[in-house]
């Protein structure tokens, strides 16, 4: 893309709710604009980072075996009533009729549509397990929606939904989803963990939470820098007072109590913050049993579907991605979910050897796969330099007066280093520092 063409509407100022990281570089980085009180618009470089996002996790789940569906966004209040979730989930769930006085959700979560989906179409042992998910929008009616995309009202979300013959089979899908997870959050490049938790209103028996570190983030856990162990604090501590109490310190408050108790490894526990990212279920009988959602076992009995439930908040990523990759200047994306990796940016657009190189070496980078973005715009270098950092490309090639002595700049954005490349050799030593 040319930064000349390109809708990429960048701004000095941040919003006046703003005060999370993300919500005020996406929103200056023209990632997003709101629409309204937790609505907001994907605007071209936020939209091509969700779709990345979005490809990833499709591509690990289609890898273990899931298939993907898309269930209407409007459903009947009727599934809800009967599976006894209407009143649970409470004004989160925002209510419409029709033109007919029939009352319909803007779905939440879609366990009962989901159900109603495999009921009656799967009927035999043998056509389980069966693993089925979706990547589509939801809306919650947040009472207090804030701090952009980490809680606002309609977003995108990855819901799946697992059918199965027995506890064991259901319990092996559960690991399956975790390791699918990790594998998932790690291709994005994040550092995080995963979590015991509590299933509030999604029910079941077991769950576990997947965080992103950030000392931004909402949730407080408890972590062992030894071993893979961690946990929200609300599944350690029995004292409601003493959970509250912890809930509201910042992190830097945090780092200064001592926890009493210690791992199973023997090592130290810590308090961190954390961004939940991914919740996965095990619900058992919960849904299906409600819905009269059955199978016939191996011995001809009629059974519910044992399930589970897996989601991610995709759209809650773009924010997660930037709490935790961040500085004063702005963005700092993972190679995974930059809008494009490399920016070359033509400090004199007059010169015409360095017009001549850009276009080159964009060309290249473009017939090479590199989501690349040439800066051909008129503005000054400074205020090209500012806007990259702001963006967060995580490479800058610098084509300016040096190109005279056949040197270009590489600018990394996550170290602010730049290094002198020679012009004839910068496609490779783009190339290297790519893999």
């Amino acid at each position: 893309m040319r930064r000349s063409r390109a809708f990429v509407p960048t701004t000095k100022e941040a919003p006046s709710d703003a005060t999370l990281p993300s919500h005020k570089f996406l929103i200056r980085g023209g990632f997003i604009n709101s629409q309204g009180a937790g609505l907001y618009n994907f605007m071209p470089l936020g939209k091509i980072v969700l779709e990345k996002i979005r490809a990833i996790v499709k591509e690990e789940l289609d890898r273990s075996g899931c298939q993907e569906v898309q269930l209407s966004f409007v459903t009947p209040i009727g599934l809800w009533e009967r599976s006894g979730r209407s009143e649970a989930m409470g004004k989160e769930m925002l209510r419409i009729k029709d033109r007919h006085e029939n009352e319909f959700v803007l779905s939440p979560t879609n366990e009962e549509a989901m159900v109603e989906m495999v009921k009656n179409r799967v009927t035999s042992y043998k056509d389980l397990p069966l693993n089925l998910y979706q990547i589509n929008t939801k809306f919650r009616d947040e009472a207090r929606p804030r701090y952009g995309l980490m809680r606002g009202r309609e977003f995108l979300m990855k819901d799946g939904y697992s059918f199965h013959s027995s506890v064991e089979d259901m319990i092996r899908e559960f690991d399956l989803m975790e390791e699918t997870y990790k594998k998932i959050f790690t291709r994005l490049g994040l550092d995080f963990r995963v979590v015991a938790a509590d299933s509030g209103a999604i029910g079941g028996e077991g769950s576990k939470e997947f965080h992103v570190l950030a000392n931004s983030g909402e949730d407080t856990l408890v972590v062992c820098e030894a071993c893979d162990y961690g946990a929200n604090i609300e599944t350690i501590y029995e004292s409601e007072e003493e959970i509250d109490a912890l809930k509201i310190k910042s992190y830097e408050e945090l780092q200064e109590l001592t926890i009493e108790k210690r791992c199973s490894c023997g090592s130290e526990l810590h308090f961190k913050k954390g961004i939940e990212v991914g919740h996965i279920f095990q619900l058992g009988t919960k849904y299906s049993a409600a819905l009269e959602a059955h199978f016939n076992d191996e011995n001809g009995r009629s059974k519910p579907f044992e399930m589970a439930t897996f989601g991610i908040g995709v759209s809650r990523l773009v924010a997660a991605v930037i709490e935790q990759n961040h500085d004063e200047s702005g963005c700092i994306w993972t190679k995974a979910t930059a809008p494009y990796v490399v920016n070359i940016m033509i400090s004199n657009i007059k010169d015409d050897a360095q017009v001549n190189l850009g276009e080159e070496l964009y060309t290249k980078l473009q017939e090479s796969n590199v989501d690349v973005m040439l800066d051909d715009s008129k503005e000054r270098f400074g205020f090209k330099m500012k806007d990259a950092e702001l963006i967060g490309f995580p490479y800058t090639v610098v084509i300016g007066k040096e190109l005279e002595n056949g040197l270009v700049q590489v600018f990394e954005r996550k170290t602010k280093e730049s290094i002198s490349v020679k012009a004839d050799e910068i496609f490779e030593k783009i190339t290297e520092l790519l893999k």
